[in-house]
């Protein structure tokens, strides 16, 4: 028997919620990455954690799972996590931050360390009993200074599992261990010892030479390197962070004509406020009165104010500099464009890249085999030499040096920046996957209107009968696409009453306006054109103008004549598209004279251009060059485009356009600009390169110094220094990115 209905609707799978946890106690990446297999493993949840933001990105479906079991799970594994708290308000105290605890642990602990070091290493600076100053300094560090890798290691271990704290404090354990050991049951406690320090550890030193250095030395290492990380993803936010915040907490509310100061919070879609120069825009709305210029450049990077004025659409946060100006709210709260530009970067953090999974799963197996290899690191020394000094000291640099920190931070520090960057740049990814995409892509798919060209048209002739304009005007008022409403525009109100509309997309609009049934349209089902309104009409085409012809009562009685105009950057972008290795192809529903006319201004060749095609075409555009092998770029705005940015390899949609092409795409861009196409690519293609160069050193690190510390030829000491140094190369690596530069 057939299941019915009822039962394949049960089968559906149920909608997901989703969730950001804020997790604290992660000290690397493979705390991220066993929390995650924690979450995993729940029923009903797709779980993402991220190192650098500390947060877990959770999916799931809530008959199955509820919040708090998700908290508890964190808990269990030894971390806590917590739903986002709202931002506190400014007269609020802000708690101590990790990074500000780390620096006063590492200041001491230097402080401390710094004599311990220096007598170690200078045998004319030993007085007598020395070694035991040096005890008695070293101690703090270690049981202190390090109490973060212990605490750690301790936790980790009580749920059965290791990190990289887990190395750290094992070694600086076993330096401070054997310290002791020598100083109070070996010789090194006697008066008048002397230590020496060499590049190469010592053999056959015996129980007269001491660690403390060693077990000091590499812990100020370490929390320099920790202090380093926390100072970096303090910085690789701040980014996002100032996009958040630009918003403004009040607005200036018109009430019957009176202007009350409410609360952002309190303000509601179709309220109008005013907006002074020099002030912010509450929100997302409509000019209702007034005009000014609009500086947009804390959102899309644009320094060149913008004119408004009645009927122009503005966006909160961005800065009016000239006139006063009325506007109806459209947009509040979380559906603003400034709000759903913060989702859009924090999302693109939270979540992972290719690459970035491959180092997740080499960090959770690399400790615990350099947990092997130091113990048979140690074993082997004993059994070849019976040195126990010389099997000491390789243990422990092999515990030290292999510490996979860099590993961990080259990825999730690189996405921080790089997407912080883009998002003051007006360039938002959505996600860590399309940084991948971009390396791959080859051809990049141009829509003209609204991306090559202004799209916004404008009347420049009529030909034919006086009553063309009018007629015409009246039934295009129910269109919204620019030709319709340059028509409009140029016709002015009134307009006389329209029945019976209907528009059919690619091809025109029909109605009924004074008893005379009309059609409009560049092509499709019109009557004969008569030869003198052909010749206009042929005319405008081959200037690369849109000649719409009218028809009613059964004859083409009128030709309407609009044009449209090219972006002043958009020939200069396409030259920077080449120069990045992107075939451009413009595809356009325009006949081919007005394509080719757009194509001689912005330089592309006529094998470049695909004309008349209509909406649901640019879908088979970019099936058919994917079909010959290319890997496709898609660029529009419109809602006719959102089907065509969905199937490309790589879709681009221009901020100025429909929320439905902005879903549709991979890279949203704020500017409504050729050039913040070319800043996407070249931003997130250096981004891909940072993240493999950090991967790239951080695999060498670790392969080529561990079997070093494993042969004796690496002092624990050095060791240390080298783990914290390659760390903060990571993240300095990562932290370039803040200096990427518009191509325009």
């Amino acid at each position: 028997m057939s299941a019915g209905p009822e039962a394949a609707r049960s089968q559906a799978p149920a909608p997901l919620d989703e969730v950001r946890l804020d997790i604290t106690g992660m000290t690397c990446a493979s705390c991220a990455n066993r929390i995650e297999r924690k979450l995993n493993k729940l029923d009903g949840v797709e779980a993402s954690v991220n190192y650098a933001t500390e947060a877990a990105t959770v999916r799931f479906d809530p008959a199955r799972v509820v919040t708090d079991r998700l908290l508890e799970t964190v808990s269990a594994a030894g971390y806590a996590a917590a739903l986002p708290t709202p931002p506190a308000d400014d007269d609020e105290q802000e708690p101590v931050a990790p990074e500000s605890a780390l620096r006063q642990r590492l200041l001491v602990s230097t402080v401390l360390a710094l004599p311990v070091v220096l007598l170690s290493m200078v045998p004319a600076w030993q007085f007598t009993n020395w070694q035991w100053v040096a005890l008695a300094l070293a101690t703090p560090v270690v049981l202190w200074g390090a109490w973060p890798f212990h605490r750690a290691a301790v936790v980790n271990a009580r749920h059965g599992a290791s990190t990289m704290d887990t190395l750290v404090s094992i070694g600086i354990t076993a330096a401070y261990l054997w310290s002791l050991w020598a100083l109070f049951l070996g010789d090194a406690g006697m008066a008048g010892m002397r230590m020496s320090f060499t590049l190469l550890p010592e053999r056959g030193a015996g129980t007269h030479e001491i660690y403390l250095e060693v077990a000091s030395a590499v812990t100020v290492f370490l929390l320099a390197g920790r202090w380093a990380e926390a100072r970096a993803k303090r910085r690789s936010g701040a980014a996002l962070a100032a996009l958040l915040e630009l918003g403004v907490r009040e607005a200036a509310v018109l009430r019957d004509g009176v202007e009350v100061r409410v609360p952002i919070a309190e303000l509601a879609v179709g309220d109008r406020f005013v907006v002074r120069p020099g002030e912010k825009v509450a929100t997302d709305g409509l000019v209702v009165s007034g005009s000014s210029a609009v500086d947009l450049s804390m959102l899309t990077g644009e320094s060149v104010p913008v004119e408004v004025a009645e009927g122009d659409r503005v966006t909160g946060a961005t800065v009016n500099v000239g006139g006063r100006l009325v506007v109806e709210a459209t947009r509040v709260g979380a559906d603003t464009t400034l709000a759903q530009l913060g989702r859009l970067v924090t999302q693109a953090q939270s979540g992972k890249a290719q690459v970035q999974r491959l180092a997740d799963r080499v960090s959770a197996v690399f400790v615990p085999v350099v947990l092997v290899i130091a113990l048979g690191t140690l074993l082997g020394w004993l059994l070849l030499t019976g040195d126990v000094t010389a099997a000491f000291t390789a243990a422990v640099a092999v515990l030290v040096i292999a510490c996979p920190c860099a590993l961990g931070l080259a990825t999730p520090t690189a996405l921080l920046v790089g997407t912080g960057r883009g998002a003051q740049l007006g360039v938002l990814i959505k996600g860590p996957e399309v940084l991948e995409s971009t390396r791959r892509v080859d051809t990049v798919v141009l829509d003209k209107t609204g991306t090559v060209t202004t799209g916004q048209m404008s009347l420049v002739e009529v030909a034919g009968h006086p009553d063309t304009l009018r007629l015409a005007a009246a039934v295009e008022a129910g269109s919204e696409h620019p030709i319709a409403r340059a028509v409009v525009a140029a016709a002015g109100a009134p307009l006389a009453p329209v029945t019976g509309f209907a528009s059919q997309a690619g091809i025109g609009v029909t109605g009924t306006v004074e008893g005379h049934d009309l059609v409009i349209g560049c092509r499709g089902d019109l009557p004969p054109v008569p030869a003198d309104l052909a010749a206009v009409a042929d005319a405008a085409e081959a200037a690369g103008r849109t000649a719409v012809r009218v028809a009613w009562d059964g004859e083409v009685r009128g030709v309407l004549v609009v044009a449209d105009t090219v972006k002043p950057s958009s020939a200069a972008a396409i030259t920077r598209l080449r120069a990045l290795g992107l075939a451009p192809v413009l595809v356009t529903g325009d006949n081919a004279g007005a394509a080719a006319a757009v194509a001689r201004a912005v330089g592309l060749a006529p094998d470049e251009v695909v004309s008349g095609v209509l909406p649901a075409g640019k879908v088979d555009v970019v099936r058919d060059l994917q079909a010959r092998g290319r890997v496709v770029a898609m660029v529009g705005d419109g809602v006719n485009d959102a089907p065509a940015l969905a199937q490309a390899d790589l879709g681009l949609a221009m901020g100025s356009g429909t929320d439905v092409a902005i879903e549709a795409s991979d890279l949203t861009l704020v500017r409504a600009d050729l050039d913040a196409a070319v800043d996407a690519v070249r931003l997130a293609r250096r981004t891909l390169a940072v993240i493999k160069g950090n991967l790239f050193w951080a695999f060498a690190y670790n392969v080529a110094l561990v079997p070093l510390a494993a042969l004796g030829f690496l002092n624990p000491l050095l060791a240390g220094l080298a783990m914290a140094a390659s760390s903060v190369l990571v993240v300095t690596n990562s932290l370039r990115l803040r200096r990427f530069r518009s191509a325009a």
